[in-house]
């Protein structure tokens, strides 16, 4: 039954170390990314505020990408994954304790360097699998380093649910994301336990061909532009999920925590699956069918604010939440390699960062069009609505990016 995980256990251990190491920031991540908006929520922030503090995790993603993308090119990777596992639970703790001081312009700080650190993480974990493992383990790799945010997802979920439906007067949101953050300290101890000769690339003779130039910044340009249109509506979205099931439909804390943990084991079992569907129906398929599901799960779950008066509303949003999830998430592995491939070796770092950039800064100034739109009472329909038209054209242009890049695979111009 589980055959399809016998891959996995062929990863070197030097990758396994990296990835744990990158699942116990994502355990902080997925927390603040479902738990912090509630604390908020019950310190009496407004959408407003909440929206303008998370925004600045993904402008410190913002500022930092291009500069650690382009440093790694001809750099080792591991200092870098040890500045991220010290500093990301040390700013988060900064942040957890400035949202209750209510100090604005310190928050915002914290959250800031937050993100900047979290590149150190984010960035090169991909280029670092690349590197140091052979190419039949590149998918699976790639698919297990999507599967750790699902996995702490998972794991914050059920710890959330179970501690808060236990004693809901001491295991407070506060309490559970300070636990979380510590449980974020783990990190450190496995990256020490990496032992590897790092491979470094070796400098290519540089070139003045303009004609050289110009194609790969076409290349890299065609190759990132669908993840600018899809990470510009997911901005308007995923963060705010949270904010819709307790304002339009008043779910529960801890009914959230369970549901999305439900979502968090489907994406999970989809990432894991990545390698297989590859394998049996490819990209071309595989990536426009499970989006436009996805797609049109959104589109279902937003309507629900139409009839929220009505019992079953909950349930069909909660449904189309449990569906939308592992669809759309199934794609990540894949369109990323798909991407890290067409580029080229020489471009991967690059566009590594340039990818995080567009993502932490999408959600940056989608984060702030959300809080606008939300102070002048735009319903969240409406902005979820938007997300769908954008998710929409993101999927055709990765259509169109796989046949681009089958052609230049038949042609031997894509650099395995």
């Amino acid at each position: 039954m589980f055959e399809f995980l016998r891959d996995y256990t062929k990863l070197p251990r030097h990758i396994l170390l990296i990835l744990g190491a990158e699942f116990f920031l994502q355990l902080i991540n997925s927390s603040f990314l479902s738990n912090l908006p509630l604390y908020m929520l019950a310190e009496r922030y407004t959408d407003g505020q909440i929206a303008d503090a998370t925004k600045y995790r993904y402008l410190g993603v913002l500022m930092s990408a291009l500069f650690v993308g382009i440093y790694i090119r001809r750099k080792k990777l591991m200092p870098l994954f040890f500045i991220a596992c010290t500093c990301v639970p040390v700013f988060a703790i900064g942040i957890l304790y400035t949202v209750h001081l209510h100090n604005i312009l310190l928050n915002h700080t914290m959250q800031l360097l937050w993100g900047s650190c979290f590149t150190c993480m984010q960035i090169p974990v991909l280029p670092f699998i690349l590197r140091n493992s052979e190419a039949e383990h590149h998918t699976t790799g790639i698919s297990l380093s999507y599967a750790t945010w699902s996995a702490a997802t998972i794991l914050a979920s059920i710890l959330f649910s179970s501690l808060n439906f236990t004693n809901p007067v001491f295991f407070t949101e506060s309490r559970l994301l300070y636990g979380m953050v510590a449980c974020g300290f783990t990190g450190i101890l496995l990256v020490s336990r990496v032992r590897v000769t790092e491979h470094v690339p070796v400098p290519e003779i540089k070139t003045n061909d303009k004609n050289t130039l110009r194609a790969d910044r076409n290349i890299i340009v065609r190759a990132l532009i669908p993840t600018l249109i899809i990470a510009v509506g997911a901005g308007f979205t995923i963060p705010f999920i949270s904010l819709f099931f307790t304002n339009v439909h008043h779910l529960s804390n801890p009914a959230f925590n369970l549901t999305n943990l439900v979502a968090s084991i489907l994406i999970l079992l989809a990432a894991l699956l990545v390698p297989k569907i590859k394998k049996t129906i490819g990209y071309k398929v595989a990536i426009p069918t499970t989006q436009s599901c996805a797609i049109v799960a959104l589109i279902l779950m937003a309507t629900t604010q139409y009839y929220n008066h009505l019992g079953i509303s909950v349930y069909i949003a909660i449904g189309c939440f449990l569906l939308r999830q592992p669809l759309m998430n199934l794609a990540g592995p894949m369109t990323s390699e798909v991407v890290m491939k067409y580029v080229g070796k020489r471009n991967q770092e690059v566009v590594s960062a340039l990818t995080a950039a567009i993502w932490s800064g999408s959600w940056f100034f989608s984060g702030l069009l959300f809080g606008i739109l939300r102070d002048k009472g735009i319903d969240y329909v409406n902005i979820f609505l938007i997300t769908a038209v954008l998710y929409s054209i993101g999927v055709f242009w990765y259509y169109l990016l796989i046949r681009d890049y089958e052609k230049r695979q038949a042609a031997g111009l894509v650099d395995l």
